[in-house]
């Protein structure tokens, strides 16, 4: 099978090409804007037309959309999630024999959430910040443009490669440097929300069997679990052995003692976004101010339709993607 995959070097993308490339019934093209990719394009500025003809010169089965924007003003966030989206899915229409196409979108297309349930596909669409509002409007683009098509709508990603201005990214990276420079506290935002924390290698699983799939329309993709960030937090901060405190912007100071098991929530075996409430991540993949942190307490995924329709389910444990995290931080040059 012929995929052409789109946004390879992104945190997502980056495992979608590790998985995609040990397939050997695959044959994996990559087109983007770096020098590695096989095909150099921009799609938040190239046009349909263009697109379309390396698609008639690759001719792919699947075309995987990775890419996109999670930080930057409002203008970088439309071309990069809606606009480049709109691209792509006018050049697969244009092409002469049109692929399927996997689109990743995010949970925070939902926006708030009544607490305490999980969310599912069904469920209106209200996102609160330019982001979602960014992402949604990708989403209905490719529902809308008559393609076989698929979108993952992927919520909270952790794991190896996490982003420094992403929630843990940002935690470990105070962890490291505070154990160099032997400092006893951590600052971090406000950890209270809840989320559905899902491993990048889950991810990328849940990508490969979609694109694979004849599955059509919004698929959630999460673990089907919520985990306070606070205890989720406690799982970094214990993997890196660290024994001073992390406090919490306009909040209360957590001690390492304060183990989830001694009276945290619940942490489920299975692998359970990383932006919260008051996070304002200083982040790399766009350029410009971040885009606020989205106002959204509960996040909670119905993953019943990705289990019934791709079959797939969580595999790495919460604590495993975050040991992995620190891993890679701590051994990072």
């Amino acid at each position: 099978m012929r995929v052409l995959l789109l946004g390879a070097d992104g945190f997502i993308g980056r495992r979608v090409t590790d998985r995609l490339l040990l397939d050997q019934e695959l044959q994996v093209t990559v087109l983007g804007r770096r020098d590695s990719a096989d095909i150099r394009f921009d799609l938040t500025t190239g046009s349909p037309g263009a697109l379309a003809r390396f698609l008639d010169a690759v001719a792919p089965q699947v075309v995987i959309n990775c890419a996109g924007a999670t930080y930057g003003s409002s203008r970088t966030l439309i071309r990069a999630n809606t606009l480049a989206v709109a691209t792509v899915c006018e050049a697969i229409r244009r092409s002469r024999e049109p692929a399927r196409l996997v689109h990743v979108g995010s949970a925070a297309e939902y926006g708030p959430v009544p607490g305490g349930v999980p969310v599912s596909e069904q469920a209106e669409p209200r996102p609160v910040g330019p982001y979602g509002v960014s992402k949604l409007a990708g989403t209905e683009l490719v529902l809308a443009s008559g393609l076989d098509a698929a979108v993952l709508r992927v919520f909270d990603v952790v794991g190896p490669g996490a982003p420094t201005a992403s929630l843990f990214g940002r935690l470990a990276e105070g962890l490291r440097r505070a154990l160099e420079r032997d400092e006893s506290q951590v600052r971090m935002p406000d950890l209270s929300g809840y989320r559905d924390f899902v491993d990048v290698r889950d991810v990328a699983r849940a990508i490969q069997s979609a694109a694979v799939s004849a599955a059509t329309g919004v698929i959630n993709i999460g673990s089907g679990h919520a985990v306070r960030a606070r205890d989720a937090a406690q799982l970094l901060v214990r993997a890196a052995g660290f024994e001073g405190s992390v406090v919490e912007e306009n909040r209360q100071v957590l001690l390492p003692a304060q183990a989830v098991a001694a009276g945290g929530d619940h942490l489920p075996g299975h692998a359970p976004g990383p932006y919260l409430p008051g996070h304002r991540p200083e982040g790399p993949r766009a350029e410009g101010r971040p885009a606020a942190g989205e106002p959204v307490p509960w996040r909670q995924a119905d993953v019943r339709t990705a289990r019934d329709r791709l079959g797939w389910r969580t595999q790495v444990p919460l604590e495993e993607s975050l040991g992995d995290v620190w891993l890679e931080t701590a051994c990072r040059v």
